[in-house]
């Protein structure tokens, strides 16, 4: 159980309060809370499995079948995830006028439907499937219907070619477009909330720092130490969901 002090969150909002422009970084440890599996920590999801690249998905049939079932499993706990107060609260900065968007390392959809509307997905979305062949899109819960009914290697219905979820795997390039919207918004933020990343995958992670750079304050929300602790205006080691539903209610 981690706790929050008074201090901490006034301080937050005194920062806040005083912006003209936000954004928010969030990472995985956003949507532990909602029941979601995050990376790096103890019994997180690259200690269960070794990651299977892009060119092992593209090569390896075995690879191949090992990322489907993978998929099919996190698919299941994503599906039945709903937004927790951290969502909802980052959802709600969106009406203040003063709030960029935010942009997510998280691939499942749970800013969107806690409402918000300028959300930017580094590394995709598990919310979708795409044809590498011709770029059509499936709505990702077709895709699991065919897994669930034995499907080991889905295709597209338009073309055969091969499906892939939405999502950046290990040697995949970053969307170009989103990554260079993503460090606009950091030279123009005045404030970046980061929270529950652990600030160590790149690009990704220069982002926040960009924004510090050219001047922003850094309110960093993490329930570990990052990189980047010591260049923060406000940093606090906490359950970040909780600390986003307290700071909304102060």
């Amino acid at each position: 159980m981690f706790f929050m002090s008074n201090e901490a969150l006034h301080t937050a909002q005194r920062i806040l309060e005083t912006a003209q422009k936000i954004m928010a970084f969030t990472g995985a440890g956003l949507s532990t809370e909602s029941g979601i599996s995050d990376y790096r920590s103890l019994g997180g999801l690259w200690q269960k499995y070794q990651p299977v690249t892009f060119e092992e998905f593209l090569t390896d049939p075995h690879k191949r079948f090992e990322y489907w079932q993978r998929k099919k499993e996190m698919f299941a706990q994503i599906r039945l995830a709903r937004p927790n107060g951290g969502h909802i609260a980052l959802a709600g900065l969106e009406k203040n006028g003063r709030y960029l968007g935010t942009v997510t390392q998280n691939i499942d959809g749970l800013h969107q439907k806690a409402g918000s509307r300028r959300v930017l997905e580094l590394h995709g979305t598990n919310q979708e499937a795409v044809c590498l062949n011709c770029g059509l899109k499936d709505d990702f819960e077709t895709v699991y219907q065919k897994l669930l009914a034995g499907a080991d290697d889905p295709h597209c219905p338009s073309c055969n070619g091969q499906l892939k979820p939405n999502t950046i795997s290990f040697g995949q390039p970053l969307n170009p477009d989103i990554l260079s919207l993503a460090f606009d918004w950091a030279r123009q933020c005045d404030v970046v909330l980061a929270v529950g990343s652990s600030l160590v995958v790149e690009p990704a992670a220069s982002i926040p720092r960009t924004a510090v750079e050219y001047g922003a304050k850094l309110i960093l929300i993490n329930r570990d130490a990052t990189p980047l602790d010591s260049i923060a205006a406000l940093s606090v080691k906490t359950d970040a969901a909780a600390f986003l539903n307290q700071l909304s209610g102060c």
